[in-house]
Parts: structure tokens; sequence; C-alpha cells
């Protein structure tokens, strides 16, 4: 069983990625609609409390990236998979520059969501 910090504004879609984490991989999520709480949580993580981080890129407050950098600025390294509706060529190349685990194109396949959390997971342990 692994933890994961889920940060998606839209409530349905938050709903539907806890959903099939808790019920697919028996993960504890850790859901956030809004990006300034989650950053709060994260920043008291340790990479023994949180195995995985999943959040949107476009979000108020705080986009993806920036969570990113934030973790990475607190000591906070563990996989990370962004989020995105438009996979832009610069918005790819800052991620791979700020090592982000993978991807997920809305609209969500939470197979591949299951698959690429797995995947990511695994690569740490």
């Amino acid at each position: 069983m692994f933890s994961v910090a889920v940060v998606e504004d839209d409530p349905i879609t938050l709903d539907i990625i806890t959903d099939a984490l808790e019920t697919k991989l028996d993960a504890v999520v850790y859901p956030f609609t809004r990006s300034k709480f989650a950053r709060d949580f994260l920043l008291q993580q340790t990479s023994e409390s949180i195995s995985l981080i999943i959040s949107d890129q476009v979000m108020p407050d705080y986009d993806g990236l920036s969570l990113l950098k934030t973790c990475h600025s607190s000591g906070l390294n563990v996989p990370f998979l962004l989020i995105t509706a438009d996979p832009n060529k610069d918005l790819v190349m800052e991620a791979r520059k700020l090592q982000v685990s993978g991807f997920l194109a809305k609209p969500l396949n939470m197979e591949e969501l299951i698959q690429k959390s797995k995947e990511a997971v695994s690569q740490t342990n």
C-alpha cells in the first residue's frame, strides 16, 4: 500500500481519480481541490509519508510545475505525475527538466492513470 497526494481543481475529476486509486491500488489518497492547501500539506511530507504526487497543471494559485518546484526545494523528491489538457512542447521540456515521472492527458483514462501510478511508485522501491 502507498499514499498519494492528488491535486485537481475539478472536484468531479478529483473524485474519479481518488476512487480509482483507492479501489484499484488500495492507496491512501490525500485529495486536494485547492493547490494552496496541497502545497501546505506537501511541505510537511517526506518520502516516507508520501509515495506519489499526481497534479493537474492548470489551477488557480499554484500550477503543477510550481508544486513540483516547491517539493524539490523542500527536499521532497517523490514520483510526480502531471495531468494536462495541453501538453505543449515548452511545458513538456520544462517538466522533463524538473524530472516529472510522467504525463496524463485529459480527458483522463483511468487504466492509464493506474498503470503510470504503479510504474512511478515501483521505480522508487
